[in-house]
């Protein structure tokens, strides 16, 4: 597992070492034409210096005779030594050079700057020709010497970087280990919590890069805390619900095994199978509503037909022993929806059969498209008592059941369906008709939001 202080360790440990590095190159070279530059201007006073001499007659040569002449160039420091001056006749012969100055002759050149190389040492040679006296001066720079110069000041630098660079290393590492203390502290302070402590945590003199993580964790600690708190009242309203019908179902079936009478009997039976229908519908119910939470935001790629779909339910779902019929309008054969298909199907089918469980004898519960004046896409309504307006806003809670409830009612139909319809981008409205019954309309959740055609 990658480390952050390692990683931020080594990224300003090669930063810094660059730019040392870079630093410790742009002062060579840059001392190096310095010194070059300096020497330079040397060599040419020392040059024109040893001509003005010569005019002036300090300096005592006859060009048509060979005499060594001692020229005023004493080396008073190590690096004086590299320089040597020379003194030649136009015809050729030396007539003068300083104590050390190779006999051989530094430069060919008459006036001006110029390199040679006399017994494998590199000169750098400055020549001032006097023509009126018949000579010519050369003064030169042992560049062997001078390039030591430059070292010896490259040294001088890279000695105290070689021994700042690992306190350097140190002072990073330990920064590094500072900065990243807050860090430490968060992580120990959720290793030492125990699972169910979801308290949101202190974010008190932390650094603000730190911040956002603090939110973003406390916002999870807080959907967590929510998510299992709906799912311990889903439990508890769970185990309500369900132990109910089980003990109408064992009341029912002890009356049944109690009773000679056959009339008593069959309607014992017959509650039986009233509770067992109620129980498997709420077992499925609550199966449908744990697999729908289970999932995230539902991608809407697909395409459903809408017709197709509520036809099918239409056939299952229709109560012929009261007479309770589903029509489908045939409208909705043209209409594609951009849904999850399973989600779509879940939510059609609480719906209608909500619809169903809620209509008289004889009713009808029709499915529709929305008209251009109407909001939504399906419509799907019955001739019910419909739901009270007080209690419109808390139809779609989990196992809420109103004053007009069907006795197989559970609750939970409406609350699938709006969460259904939520995971696809999709909303529900509820509404009582004017002339009767509840009307449920299936609508995209903005006015841009899903495709339909």
């Amino acid at each position: 597992m990658p480390s952050i202080s390692k990683r931020l360790f080594l990224i300003l440990a090669l930063t810094t070492g660059l730019v040392w590095l870079s630093a410790v190159v742009w002062i060579f070279l840059s001392t190096r034409a310095e010194v070059e530059r300096v020497l330079d201007a040397r060599l040419m006073e020392a040059g024109r210096m040893v001509s003005s001499l010569i005019v002036s007659q300090e300096i005592q040569v006859d060009p048509t005779q060979t005499i060594t002449a001692d020229l005023p160039l004493r080396p008073h420091t190590e690096y004086d030594r590299q320089l040597s001056c020379q003194i030649w006749s136009l015809q050729g012969t030396l007539i003068g050079r300083s104590d050390g100055a190779p006999d051989e002759e530094l430069s060919e050149h008459a006036d001006g700057f110029s390199e040679t190389v006399i017994d494998g040492e590199r000169w750098r040679v400055y020549a001032v020709t006097n023509a009126d006296l018949g000579v010519r001066v050369l003064v030169g720079d042992n560049l062997r010497i001078r390039d030591g110069l430059v070292n010896d000041v490259i040294r001088g630098l890279l000695l105290p970087a070689m021994l700042i660079l690992p306190i350097l290393a140190l002072m990073i590492w330990l920064s590094v280990r500072r900065g990243l203390e807050p860090l430490r502290k968060i992580a120990g302070n959720l290793e030492a919590r125990h699972a169910s402590d979801l308290r949101p945590i202190e974010d008190v003199e932390t650094a603000k890069e730190i911040v956002p993580v603090l939110q973003s964790l406390n916002g999870l600690f807080a959907r967590v805390d929510g998510l299992r708190e709906r799912e311990r009242n889903f439990t508890a309203f769970a185990a309500h619900e369900l132990r109910t019908p089980l003990a109408g179902l064992k009341t029912q079936a002890q009356v049944a095994l109690a009773s000679g009478d056959h009339a008593i009997r069959d309607q014992a039976l017959r509650q039986i199978v009233v509770g067992v229908d109620r129980t498997g519908r709420l077992v499925r119910q609550l199966l449908d509503m744990s697999a729908v939470e289970a999932l995230d935001q539902a991608e809407r790629s697909g395409f459903v037909r809408v017709g197709a779909i509520l036809g099918a339910l239409a056939d299952d779902l229709a109560d012929t022993s009261r007479g309770v019929t589903v029509e489908v309008s045939p409208e909705l054969d043209d209409i594609e929806l951009a849904i999850e298909p399973e989600l779509f199907r879940l939510a059609a089918r609480n719906l209608m059969e909500n619809a169903v469980n809620h209509s008289p004898p004889g009713g009808i519960v029709r499915c529709r498209a929305a008209t251009r004046s109407e909001e939504g896409r399906i419509i799907i309504e019955d001739d019910g008592p419909g739901i009270p307006d007080e209690e419109l806003p808390r139809v779609t809670e989990r196992f809420f059941r109103g004053r007009n409830k069907a006795p197989v009612g559970s609750g939970l139909g409406l609350a699938i369906v709006e969460l259904a319809l939520g995971r696809s981008g999709w909303r529900l409205r509820l509404q009582n008709r004017v002339s009767g019954g509840l009307s449920a309309t299936i609508g995209e959740m903005t006015p841009a939001g899903n495709a339909a055609r």
